[in-house]
């Protein structure tokens, strides 16, 4: 029997909201079997207990470890905390002295040692750059010097050295050993001579570029020497994608070798000579604006370093030196947990161990950049001082009173939409149901795709988004209501109360999902979650209403029950004070009845 014209489309979109409900299923049931997903959604800190460890700071000599270093190396371990996809975790100090991390959960060992290596900032030389993902068959030579973000000077006045334009090598037996070996084309960019300085033509004999081209056991004269770049290292730098989660996790950071690694935005990578001046060596990073030279700021953000005797020299040979190498081995990489956070290139040599970095910063960015140098003064990594189980804050008793709490609440929302609106009320607990469902699968899928932990203030949220998703029904079905009242027919009353509903709903969920967008950016962690849970229901909620409240409400307008008026329905003219003119005719219309005609034609 063909399906009637106004029932097609309610079904083939009640029909994708299947398909989405059951992709939904089909993902989590494949990951509990094939992955480490679990059939109900992760617990918080606060309801499931976990693990506490108490890190205590490694000091070098005599060093002492200060309020505030203290506090910025606990906001890297939060941030590392969040990159490890953690959730629910609490970092807080103690004694002004140990840092104190709660994680929910048994971490593995490899969150555990991410948590507690060293933060020390280190500079060191570029060897070689490119583009962080790789590209297929590079024919042009990478140029660092477009890239770099930033321009060290001594002085305000300080002139740019344009680098030499490299000539294009030819067939020699270096070149050709060099395209076998995968060596970056950037190394051949200009030779070295013995004193680590660019020539503007290529020797005519492979002994200057014998070690960075072939491989041989030549050995490096300096953290600049481009003998350093061993042919494995070589292959290394052109299979690194930086694109790729967890690229660097296997880098080793010995300050003692070179270092392949990749740009904090992940768009260019490097290979990195020795450490030529450790963050220890830092004495002082400030952001400002960069002074005229009427001494008035300028509009121009830099950052200003100064370094320790130590390091003030270590930084005036490598500068004396790489001042007039070509691109991009004229630039110093500064480098923090072993990505390169900026890598500005050298206009002139800085002897007074007073470092100036521009490049188009924001003042924020420059302050949380000088921040982070300020952190690598500090030669600490942590060492475990107690690791032990924790239980919950609040308990599954808590959580027993919050499950109970939104049981409740549903029941009264029920209970209210069944007297309210009679049999139109199963049309809002079925449509509760599907979005309590389509949050569940949410929840538990990203509890293993992304460690989401549900704490006791998202199911806060999760109480509270059973009242809001019940406001869009109603708003609804007042709708449809008011044009029954007013005699049209509820095919038409349908439609027209969709037309005019949608936009509130739209509008008020709107509304709630920018509060949650706000609470969750702002807030403290606690409130987050609970932003989280509101945020995701609102969502879901939309989503609802669109695919289940209103095909449905297509779908029953076309049923003798509910399209002819049935007292019980909840859209009975009578019940809702609608002059009885007229009559159900089938498929939700209506016709005049004859009597009313009568009394109208008696009326003219």
């Amino acid at each position: 029997m063909a399906l009637n014209p106004y029932t097609r489309k309610p079904l083939r979109v009640l029909g994708g909201l299947a398909a989405i409900v059951a992709l939904l299923a089909g993902l989590l049931a494949g990951a509990n079997i094939w992955g480490t997903a679990h059939w109900v959604p992760k617990l918080g800190l606060d309801l499931e207990g976990g693990t506490q460890m108490v890190l205590e700071p490694v000091l070098v000599g005599t060093n002492q470890v200060s309020g505030q270093q203290l506090n910025q190396a606990r906001d890297i371990i939060v941030q590392r905390v969040d990159a490890n996809g953690v959730s629910g975790a609490e970092v807080t100090t103690r004694g002004g002295r140990n840092i104190v991390v709660s994680m929910p959960g048994q971490p593995d060992k490899a969150t555990e040692d991410a948590i507690r290596k060293s933060s020390q900032m280190r500079f060191r030389a570029v060897l070689a750059a490119g583009a962080g993902t790789n590209q297929p068959q590079p024919t042009t030579t990478p140029s660092g010097g477009a890239t770099g973000p930033a321009s060290p000077t001594g002085s305000a006045t300080s002139k740019a050295t344009k680098a030499t334009k490299a000539p294009v090598p030819t067939a020699t037996g270096a070149s050709t050993t060099a395209a076998k070996s995968g060596i970056p084309q950037a190394l051949l960019n200009a030779t070295t001579s013995p004193s680590g300085t660019a020539t503007s033509k290529p020797s005519a004999t492979p002994k200057a570029t014998a070690s960075p081209t072939t491989g041989t056991s030549a050995k490096p004269k300096s953290p600049t020497d481009l003998a350093w770049v061993t042919e494995p290292l070589a292959k290394q730098f052109q299979a690194l994608d930086c694109a790729k989660p967890g690229a660097l996790d296997k880098v080793v950071d010995d300050p003692a070798k070179p270092l392949v690694t990749c740009s904090a935005d992940g768009t260019e990578k490097f290979i990195l000579g020795p450490v030529i001046v450790g963050g220890d060596q830092i004495d002082s990073a400030a952001a400002g604006y960069r002074p005229l030279a009427n001494g008035q700021p300028s509009s121009e953000v830099e950052i200003q370093l100064s370094f320790k005797s130590a390091g003030s020299k270590a930084y005036a040979d490598a500068s004396k030196a790489m001042v007039s190498l070509e691109s991009p081995r004229n630039r110093m990489a500064a480098t923090l947990d072993s990505k390169v956070i900026v890598a500005p290139q050298f206009n002139e040599a800085i002897l007074n161990g007073q470092a100036s970095i521009t490049g188009g910063f924001t003042i924020e960015q420059a302050r949380d950049l000088a921040n982070q140098l300020k952190f690598g003064a500090l030669p600490m990594s942590f060492s475990l001082e107690t690791r032990e189980n924790i239980s919950p804050t609040l308990g599954s008793e808590q959580l027993r009173y919050g499950l109970v709490a939104g049981m409740i609440g549903l029941l009264l929302v029920a209970g209210y939409s069944l007297l309210q609106y009679r049999a139109l009320g199963f049309v809002t607990v079925a449509s509760i149901v599907i979005a309590a469902l389509l949050t569940y699968l949410s929840l538990t899928i990203l509890g293993w795709s992304h460690n989401y932990r549900l704490d006791m203030a998202g199911v806060t949220g999760l109480v509270i988004a059973i009242g809001v998703t019940a406001d869009s029904f109603i708003v609804y079905f007042e709708r449809i209501r008011d044009e029954v009242r007013e005699g049209r027919p509820l095919r038409g009353a349908v439609d027209t109360g969709w037309r005019r509903a949608k936009r509130t709903i739209v509008v008020a969920d709107g509304v709630n999902f920018l509060a949650a967008l706000v609470l969750y950016f702002l807030a403290s962690s606690n409130v987050r979650g609970f932003a989280f849970t509101l945020g995701l229901t609102t969502l879901i909620d939309i989503l609802v209403v669109f695919m289940f409240t209103h095909p449905i409400m297509g779908i029953l307008a076309e049923t003798k029950f509910f399209g002819g008026g049935h007292k019980w329905s909840g859209l009975s003219p009578e019940r809702l004070g609608a002059t009885p003119t007229t009559r159900y005719v089938g498929r939700g219309r209506f016709a005049t009845t004859p009597a009313a005609r009568t009394a109208e034609g008696s009326a003219r």
